[in-house]
């Protein structure tokens, strides 16, 4: 068992007892997800953490659009409880990348696909797939798509 899905565990378990519902829900709920995932697919298997810390991105992701979808539906309750979930799921999550250091780790991608001779849209996919590792779980992926566009004056 990966050490994230057990400290999920362990802190459902601390929850449980000290008896905080919302992070009992929500711990709940990741945990599903992340045994969703793992019987996905041809054949069940065992998620390594950062798999488990690329479903929680998922989830954090979902709750952030809801709280924006609820809030534009002026049910600003729901949009609390929402970002609430976030918050508690976003304690698992590494810390995220500042814009400074995402715009470090682009020029640099740019660079080197520059240096291989890609430019323009051919080095779009010899970017990301340099900085995939390094920003998974840590900035947004459409907003790291969108930056490396500028950069590549897309």
């Amino acid at each position: 068992m990966s050490d994230l899905k057990q400290r999920l565990r362990d802190d459902l378990t601390v929850a449980i007892k000290s008896g905080d519902s919302e992070s009992v829900g929500t711990i709940r709920m990741a945990l599903a997800a992340v045994s969703k995932e793992e019987v996905a697919g041809k054949s069940a298997r065992e998620l390594s953490d950062d798999e488990v810390v690329a479903v929680l991105t998922s989830e954090v992701k979902r709750r952030k659009e809801a709280a924006v979808a609820y809030r534009d539906a002026q049910r600003p309750e729901l949009a609390d409880k929402e970002m609430a979930e976030a918050d508690v799921l976003s304690r698992y999550l590494p810390e995220p990348l500042t814009v400074d250091e995402v715009n470090r780790l682009v020029d640099e991608a740019v660079a080197a696909a520059d240096a291989d001779g890609l430019t323009g849209g051919r080095a779009m996919g010899a970017v990301m797939k340099q900085l995939k590792p390094a920003t998974a779980g840590r900035y947004d992926g459409a907003e790291l798509a969108a930056l490396v566009k500028q950069s590549l004056g897309m």
